[in-house]
């Protein structure tokens, strides 16, 4: 097992990242930032959480494929689920407050820019027995133009080993876009890369305090063990991106709140609705 990396960055999450918090990130692809949101918010964000997990969410299954029996045994495999919901944030005033904070934005700016369009925010609840995540990027789940987009995961609990924290291949962004294996209407599975090549075992561990985030490029490649505990590790991920890093797919054209900064035109580009 890769050896933990203990990342910390502005306390509070009440001033911008110093230089060298900005530097880890650019180098390694993802940074643990330190007490971004309150207890009190916290606690807010979890119970409405909780709320909206018995109302709307539902146990997600999609992640199929065969990386499913390298990592989990077969009483493993056949309970391992995700407690998952799109855009908290259009169902609770708490999460609008939360993705649009400006303790968190102010530390996203030297990141991305001044320019921030929140893309999206999706529950990320583990269960006990909650499901392993292979190593993988999220650009192919949602891909754009360009590198200039930010995840970012709001933990609702502390993370360890036992219940999955998340966990980074150091440098892999530099890289760019990975082609991932990807599932046929026969045999369907999640974009992934190969278990034999790209490895849980030798990425890096990056616990997290309840009030951290934790903000990585979607070129980054990450996974997560399963949830070996007998609680639930709750976590919910926002994506942010530069407001001309046009997306391709489905959801092209679909525009986001501006949380930072002022979307120029480009030459004669149309109203956005």
């Amino acid at each position: 097992m890769a050896t933990e990396m203990l990342v910390s960055a502005a306390p509070n999450g009440s001033a911008p990242l110093a230089r060298t918090d900005v530097d880890f990130f650019h180098e390694n692809g993802f940074l643990r930032v330190a007490s971004v949101f309150t207890p009190e918010e916290s606690q807010a964000q979890a119970d409405d959480l909780d709320r909206l997990a018995r109302e709307w969410a539902t146990v997600d299954r999609r992640w199929s494929g065969p990386w499913r029996k390298v990592y989990m045994d077969e009483d493993e495999e056949q309970g391992a689920g995700l407690e998952a919901m799109h855009e908290l944030h259009c169902y609770s005033r708490v999460w609008l407050d939360a993705v649009t904070s400006p303790r968190l934005i102010a530390c996203l700016a030297p990141l991305l820019g001044p320019d921030i369009e929140l893309h999206h925010s999706v529950m990320h609840t583990k269960p006990p027995g909650g499901q392993v995540f292979p190593m993988h990027q999220d650009h192919p789940f949602y891909p754009h133009d360009d590198g200039r987009y930010l995840d970012v995961l709001v933990h609702l609990d502390d993370t360890c080993h036992d219940n999955g924290e998340i966990r980074f291949l150091a440098g892999s962004h530099k890289q760019g876009p990975f082609e991932h294996i990807r599932g046929t209407e026969e045999e369907p599975s999640a974009p992934h890369l190969p278990t034999d090549e790209y490895r849980l075992a030798d990425s890096v561990a990056v616990p997290a305090k309840r009030g951290d985030v934790v903000v990585f490029s979607y070129y980054t490649v990450h996974g997560s063990y399963i949830n070996r505990t007998n609680r639930a590790r709750r976590m919910v991920r926002v994506g942010y991106r530069h407001p001309h890093n046009r997306q391709s797919g489905d959801a092209a054209g679909r525009p986001g709140i501006l949380v930072s900064g002022y979307r120029e035109r480009r030459g004669e580009e149309p109203l956005l609705f």
